[in-house]
This record gives structure tokens, sequence and C-alpha cells, in this order.
């Protein structure tokens, strides 16, 4: 893979002002892939000040002709849809179906869906006598993450241009270089100099300059809790709006007339996606006391279903975790759990068998949790499922939302109406009722310390437009 030593800023590649470089290593086989610019203060100032002037003219521009880039975008990222998985395969180590069908392909979804909304929305209502105006925020500020390395970029990007705003991305220096080939298409579709910038580095560094950049009107962050805290922070200072997507810890959870069998799999299945790297991942399986050890069983067999091993395989399941200090973190949770008195019922500490190189941690089922340990209360972004019994239904809504996170969760139950009932109570931004299918027009955001705003659909639109009323 070619070194990927510039930024792109104003419609061009250019050098960065500094000579620093970073590797890029893939987590599988542990070998420096690629090399990106360590950016610095001064790029991000050159990437600001392009998305400032490109701003006028692009937020004029019709809602038709910004839906047309859209579509030409989604239409480039297809034609190079097997390149661009490819990459976040090497880049992250998500296995080639996850890579194909999520990683990229939600990417896709999500282009089409901004262009198509921009066909309906109305951007101006009339409100008794008062004019209601909605325009474009300004200059965003995009900072992303590796878990999910093109999808979080345009869950940010393509609402960001639909509403007529411009852009300056940061992308995760642990897995850039998806995002690099879709700067390139970018390129490719002729979208305006300026509207779109990206710039390579570290979070203290590019990061911390976009956060604080008055010129920034609206920073947009998905991460860490401890991060996006960071970010506000540093965005206080200006008074620019900030939108948050940050971490999880959701339930799962199984009523007493649920199919047992059928709940345990799938949420096996949604905790362990992307090696359970996944802010919404289902952690936590609350189970009947009087079950636990029917769920044990089929959580149990259920593990053992994800092989681990090279993700360019057919038959992998569990790819790497995407660092050695990942994989370290995620390691010392299980034997953190063990300590604290769970039981281990599959997986643990020790490296996958059969495994000699690779960041790769054994897909791993915890028994008997209880809702103070450490396992229970911190997202440990792995292959790591606790099942935690309850005595009754008060109980388990009391453990699903003992929680200093909100992002997502599940219910299951043989009545509809009931499972639903039980979701109003969650304090959580999603709840999927009995497998509900992921719905991208749907808002996606959490509550509490799982962030601030919502991403998706015309909800995520919105985060991206002042609201001004002109009294008539």
């Amino acid at each position: 893979m070619p070194t990927r030593d510039s930024i792109y800023v104003d419609g061009t590649w250019v050098a960065s002002t500094g000579s620093d470089t970073i590797e890029v290593v893939n987590p599988a086989t542990e070998e420096v892939v690629a090399t990106i610019a360590a950016g610095t203060t001064e790029d991000v100032d050159r990437a600001v000040a392009a998305a400032r002037r490109a701003f006028a003219a692009w937020s004029a521009t019709s809602a038709d002709k910004r839906a047309k880039y859209l579509y030409r975008l989604q239409e480039a990222l297809t034609a190079r849809a097997t390149e661009v998985s490819a990459t976040i395969t090497t880049d992250m180590g998500a296995p080639k179906k996850i890579a194909q069908a999520v990683q990229t392909g939600l990417p896709i979804t999500t282009l089409g869906v901004y262009a198509n909304l921009l066909s309906t929305y109305a951007f101006e209502e009339m409100v008794g006598n008062s004019l209601v105006v909605r325009e474009p925020i300004g200059v965003v500020g995009a900072i992303t993450p590796w878990n999910y390395p093109l999808h979080q970029v345009v869950a940010k990007v393509a609402p960001a241009l639909a509403a007529g705003c411009t852009i300056v991305l940061k992308p995760s220096e642990v897995a850039p270089l998806a995002v690099l080939l879709f700067a390139d298409l970018v390129h490719e579709v002729g979208l305006p100099p300026g509207v779109f910038n990206v710039v390579t580095g570290y979070g203290p560094v590019v990061g911390e300059a976009i956060a604080a950049h008055p010129d920034v009107d609206m920073v947009s962050f998905t991460g860490s809790t401890a991060a996006g805290k960071r970010v506000t922070e540093v965005a206080a200072a200006t008074v620019k709006k900030v939108a948050l997507e940050l971490g999880g810890k959701s339930a799962n959870v199984i009523l007493p007339d649920a199919d047992l069998a059928k709940a345990v799999k799938v949420g096996v299945g949604n905790c362990f996606l992307n090696s359970g790297q996944t802010c919404t991942a289902w952690t936590r399986m609350l189970v009947p006391a009087d079950r636990q050890a029917e769920a044990v069983e089929l959580a149990t067999t259920a593990a053992a279903g994800f092989t681990v091993g090279d993700p360019t395989a057919d038959g992998t399941k569990l790819g790497p975790l995407v660092s050695a200090s990942q994989r370290d973190r995620v390691r010392g949770y299980i034997e953190r759990g063990i300590a604290e008195g769970a039981t281990l019922v599959a997986g643990g500490a020790e490296s996958p068998d059969g495994v000699e190189r690779g960041y790769f941690v054994r897909p791993t089922v915890f028994a008997d949790v209880r809702r103070d340990m450490t396992i229970a209360q911190e997202e440990i972004f792995g292959p790591v499922l606790s099942i935690m019994p309850y005595a009754d239904e008060q109980e388990a809504l009391e453990i699903a939302n003992d929680s200093v996170y909100g992002l997502a969760g599940g219910v299951w139950s043989a009545d509809r109406d009931h499972a639903v009932a039980f979701a109003r109570g969650m304090r959580t931004g999603q709840v999927d009722v009995n497998g509900g299918r992921f719905n991208p027009l749907a808002p996606f955001g959490g509550y509490k310390q799982s962030g601030i705003g919502r991403e998706l659909g015309r909800f995520g639109l919105e985060e991206f437009l002042e609201v001004k009323s002109l009294q008539l």
C-alpha cells in the first residue's frame, strides 16, 4: 500500500507543514503497511481557512446540486467498494464479510439517504407570522474513530454536505487509509475546492486545534467518553456547537417469556460484532436467574462459533483488535473479571489457539456478573460478554439503567407490546425490540455520558443546521 504522507486541503493533496509521519499497522500481521502525515496546527489553520473561503458559495448551492454531488460520491464509492473494504480489513482488522457488508455497505447507503432526503426536506416553513429558515451552521470540524473508520466519517460528512456546510476532517491515525481513499473519491467527483478537507494526525495536536479554532462553527466528534469530554472543554472557549457520539455499555434484556435460544444467539453476535469494537455492543446480557444456566450453555455454544483468525479468510468471524494496546486493555478487563469473582465460561485472557501474531483476543463469556463489577460498568471494547441474572423485571430494568452510559440496548419478549413497554423505561438512545433491524433513517445517539445530539436520517441533517426566524 502506498505511503499517504499528504493532507487534502483546498481541493488538492499537499505536503504537511511538519516532517513527522505516523506508521499504520495491520493488526492481523503486526506489519507496517503505510505511513501518513502527522499534521500540525498550521495544517489545521490552512484547512479551516480553505473551508471558510468555500462556505459562502457552497451554502448558496441549491439542494438539488448538493444532492447530485452526494449521488456521485455514492456511485464512486460503490465502484471502488472492493478496494475500500479490503483496505479497511488491512487497516483495522475487520473480517472480510463485515468489511464489505457493514464497514463499506453502510456508508454507501448513508450517502444515498442524504441525497434522497434533500429532495423532500423543508428548509423553510411558516409558523404563524414567522418564516422559520434552517441554514447551514458553517465550518464543521469532524473528528472520527478507528472502529468504523469510513462509516463514522460518512455519517458526519454526508449530512454536513447536504446541509450546506464545509468540512475539516481528522480521521483516526490508527486506521486512516480508507478515509484517504474516500478523499480521492471526493476529488474525483469534483466537489468544489475547500468544501471537504482532511488533516491526518494525532488527537492532542490536530483534534484539539480543530476543536479550539475560532473559525470552526461546530465540532462533531465520535470516540471515547474521556476524549469527548476533552473536546467539549476545548471547544467551550469559543462557545461553538458540539455533537458527541461516545461510549456505551448496552444491556440486552431477555424477559422471562422470550425465545431464549434466539435472544442469546443474536445477543452474542451483537456483542462480538467487529471483534466487540462497537459502541452499541450489547455487552451485558440480562437473563432470569432461574434460566441463567441455560443461557450460559447457549452463549458458550454461540461463542465457540466465532472463529478467530485471518480477517481475509472466508471463514473468519472474529478478527484482531485494532492495536497491541487495545488487545492488552481488553485482556486486562478479562483478568479483572476473574479477580472480582465472575465465572469465566468461555474464552479467557490467553492468546487464541494457533495464533502466533496479531492482536487477537479469545471470544469471552462471563456468568454470575454482578452490577458492581468492573466488567459490568466500564466499556471494554472487545469480544467480552457479561451474563447478569435478575430476580424480576423491576430488577432487570434497574440493572439495565445502572450505567453512566445510555447508547443502545435490546429487549426480548413473546409479547411485542410488553417488550416495547419495557424498552420505554430504558434510559438509552436506541433499543432493538426482538432483534429489530438497524434503520439508517432513525436517529442514532445516546443519553447520559453516551453523547449529545443525533446522527443519521433527518435528525442527523438537523444537527448541522441553525434555525432563524423572520417575523413578517
